[in-house]
């Protein structure tokens, strides 16, 4: 059983991402989801971004530190698109990190340090044509490229929340073969 601390996208912690937890749970993982927008959810990625905005990226990845600052150090951290901004760091940063996943979204390892911690694996996942993701691909490429336990998994397709089952750029396909990635990385820190 492998501890997880999976941070939510712009529009908060949807039921989409809750049920992607939940499948992780029933895998026979622990999973915590902090929530740094204090239970509000947004109907759009736009609406969503707005409230980013006003809060700032920086307080919003501060808060994921503090949220897991009580949780077990030996975590994989996971997040979605917004979410991946503290689970790098957390990767990144604090000692004893078991890997990560980082959905729909990387930032350059130079954000966090001066080069991504050589025992910690990770995992990115896109669609291969996510506008979004498109500004965050040669970050994804570089990690890569520089950590022997780094896999980048680009899917078919333009949808940027692809994995999260309650928004319309749902890919019923390609969620699923994410999340069976997925738990086989979680199965493998166990």
């Amino acid at each position: 059983m492998a501890e997880v601390v999976l941070f939510h996208h712009a529009q908060g912690l949807t039921p989409g991402v809750a049920a992607f937890a939940d499948e992780l749970r029933a895998a026979g993982h622990t999973v915590h989801t902090p929530d740094l927008f204090e239970g509000r959810t947004f109907g759009s990625l736009e609406e969503g971004l707005e409230e980013v905005e006003r809060i700032g990226f920086g307080e919003l990845t501060e808060r994921g530190v503090r949220a897991a600052e009580p949780l077990p150090r030996d975590a994989v951290y996971a997040g979605f698109s917004l979410g991946v901004l503290p689970a790098q760091k957390l990767a990144q940063t604090r000692a004893g990190a078991r890997g990560a996943l980082l959905f729909h979204s990387c930032i350059p390892v130079s954000e966090f340090g001066a080069a991504w911690p050589g025992e910690v694996p990770v995992q990115v996942h896109a669609m291969e044509a996510d506008p979004f993701f498109a500004e965050d691909a040669d970050a994804a490429h570089a990690l890569v490229a520089g950590h022997a336990d780094a896999e980048l998994f680009l899917y078919p397709g333009d949808r940027h929340l692809f994995a999260d089952s309650s928004l319309p750029d749902h890919d019923p396909d390609a969620a699923k073969l994410l999340t069976r990635r997925a738990v086989d990385f979680l199965d493998a820190r166990t």
